[in-house]
């Protein structure tokens, strides 16, 4: 039951920061004792947290490939070669994107925000 600061970002994300201070339970020198107690909740305004960067970044990817997709079309889909694969690349991006998401949303809901 050691103190530690917590960082939340704008996304509500948040991660644990800087060791504060040990708890009466610590017993070797220099170590924690393993479990986590909040000491100070510092809000971060305008950051995202890495995995919401990873998914923006993704879902950039996914509409630039996707308005390539459809501007190949509208030319008359010459480019079958290209369109096929952009496409395969948009269902990986999909695929990443979800699991993205669920590794968010599992450690949103491993501890709860804390603060």
């Amino acid at each position: 039951m050691c103190f530690f600061d917590q960082i939340v970002f704008s996304c509500e994300d948040w991660k644990w920061d800087r060791f504060r201070g040990h708890c009466n339970r610590e017993y070797r020198t220099g170590e924690t004792c393993g479990m986590k107690l909040l000491h100070n909740s510092i809000k971060i305004n305008g950051e995202k947290c890495k995995i919401c960067q990873k998914l923006d970044a993704k879902r950039r990817r996914r509409e630039d490939q996707i308005s390539k997709i459809n501007r190949w079309q509208r030319e008359g889909g010459k480019l079958k070669a290209s369109i096929e694969k952009a496409t395969e690349t948009v269902e990986e991006l999909n695929r990443e994107i979800g699991q993205l998401e669920a590794e968010r949303l599992k450690k949103r809901n491993a501890f709860g925000r804390g603060c």
